[in-house]
């Protein structure tokens, strides 16, 4: 008897962009349900949905005061940020220090988290997927602690939380406003060149310089006094 050939195998609709969209619904859905910085810890640490997680040794979710007022969005943790589950601490975290203390302030004044949670291999650019799996947890974090003033540090999160195509180079030094349906207003937002650029980039201090003493007058304006 002949054998029988196998039979061929169904098609199968493609599962990573069922996949992508069905994880991104579950983190706008967990997102939502945290009620505190805290609770999106511990769904960040529960949350398999980000495949950075796999590759990254910490959760790096925070630093500074979640009472703040002002918050600070840099792009991806590094190497160090990695290791120690804070954002920046590294070098261009060192900078972010002194560059805060040259307008009266200290992380004990700022909320500082970043567009991404886990640190990209080889501090590789994320991908868009990789973004939008994040985005609603740092988006619940704006809508929790509902700051005064942004400081957005490089072209990645001002290009995404702006919704703008320009680079940084284009976009630091404007002021331009956070908007999401969810809050009941649009929060001033200034976009800015990024501490590990700068360290890369000397010559471009000068135009940071210019963009933290407009972030200081709108702190003022604010009523956002260093020493409050």
């Amino acid at each position: 008897l002949q054998e029988a050939e196998p039979a061929a195998p169904r098609a199968r609709r493609p599962a990573s962009l069922t996949s992508a969209s069905e994880t991104q619904a579950d983190a706008q859905r967990l997102a939502q349900a945290a009620s505190s910085v805290e609770d999106i810890r511990k769904t960040l640490e529960a949350f398999d949905g980000c495949p950075l997680k796999a590759t990254a040794t910490n959760l790096c979710l925070y630093d500074g005061n979640p009472e703040a007022k002002i918050m600070i969005i840099g792009e991806a943790p590094g190497g160090q940020e990695d290791r120690q589950g804070k954002p920046f601490v590294g070098p261009a975290g060192q900078l972010l220090d002194r560059m805060l203390a040259a307008i009266g302030l200290d992380r004990s004044q700022v909320y500082i988290t970043n567009l991404l949670f886990w640190r990209p291999p080889g501090n590789r650019n994320p991908t868009p997927a990789e973004i939008a799996v994040c985005l609603p947890f740092l988006e619940r974090q704006v809508e929790l602690l509902e700051p005064k003033l942004l400081l957005l540090t490089g072209g990645m999160s001002a290009k995404t939380l702006l919704n703008r195509s320009q680079g940084i180079l284009k976009l630091r030094g404007r002021w331009d406003d956070y908007r999401h349906p969810r809050l009941s207003h649009p929060i001033p937002a200034l976009p800015t060149l990024h501490p590990a650029y700068l360290l890369r980039q000397p010559a471009q201090k000068r135009e940071a310089w210019r963009d933290l003493l407009a972030f200081s007058e709108a702190m003022a304006r604010e009523g956002l006094s260093p020493t409050a």
